[in-house]
């Protein structure tokens, strides 16, 4: 099974992978934006997210095999890759697996460390939802609130609401899946892997994500990290602060 993408422009391939509970959609303004600096742009849906296929198993390994997958299927290879949060894991991996295939890594505010599960709320939230009693986007947040006070995390979140069928709301994401497996999200990056091509790193300001004892650890693992801080933004630093973001990932990729 391949992996749903959306595809802009043309160019050097240049792979996104979003984190959790996200899709490729969230990275539509910034991957049409790379796309004009002459990559061709693959925002990708991870499986059990987004268009995606679902899937009871559910790790990075697997997701790891899914991208290779889906460069083999078009023929990518050298690729430029971009990954945040959970998607920097699975970017991680894939590098130190396969790091033939990949030209520059990229990783938006996530260390290669283990971390506790965190989304316990949201994913509470989400389970209570029940699309038999709730008919509108409004009702939903309002349900969804109660668990999760923070507007703009909600505002995320609901991007994955469409509709099943005429008057019936539904989740794109493979919620279940998701909750059976959330232990997976925080796993580390096996110690004895690595990765020795070019990197880098970057973490929001207000992101306590990647800390400053985290960096001989990602050193260790990608000998050629570059760290670089995104002012004025938390872990969503892409959309919080997306000039800097931006200009940062291109000045990356084009030295």
């Amino acid at each position: 099974m391949t992996l749903h993408a959306n595809v802009f422009g043309e160019g050097q391939p240049f792979i996104i992978l979003h984190g959790f509970l996200g899709m490729g959609d969230n990275w539509k303004t910034l991957g049409k934006k790379i796309a004009e600096q002459d990559f061709q742009v693959h925002l990708l849906d991870q499986r059990n997210h987004g268009r995606s296929f679902h899937s009871d198993i559910f790790n990075y390994e697997m997701m790891v095999q899914d991208l290779m997958t889906y460069c083999n299927e078009f023929n990518l290879n050298e690729i430029n890759l971009l990954g945040h949060s959970m998607g920097g894991k699975t970017a991680m991996l894939f590098a130190a697996r396969y790091p033939e295939m990949v030209k520059k890594l990229m990783i938006a505010d996530i260390a290669p460390k283990y971390y506790p599960p965190h989304h316990q709320d949201i994913l509470d939230g989400l389970s209570t939802l029940d699309f038999e009693t709730l008919k509108s986007r409004g009702e939903v947040d309002a349900a969804l609130s109660l668990y999760v006070p923070d507007m703009g995390v909600r505002m995320f979140l609901l991007k994955n609401l469409y509709w099943r069928e005429k008057g019936v709301l539904g989740l794109r994401i493979n919620l279940r899946a998701l909750v059976k497996n959330v232990s997976e999200i925080g796993i580390e990056l096996p110690q004895d892997l690595s990765f020795s091509g070019d990197t880098l790193f970057l973490k929001g300001e207000k992101s306590n994500y990647i800390l400053e004892d985290d960096k001989v650890r990602i050193i260790s693992q990608f000998p050629k990290a570059t760290i670089k801080e995104i002012s004025k933004a938390g872990h969503w630093l892409h959309a919080e602060n997306p000039n800097d973001f931006l200009t940062n990932v291109l000045e990356f990729v084009k030295k």
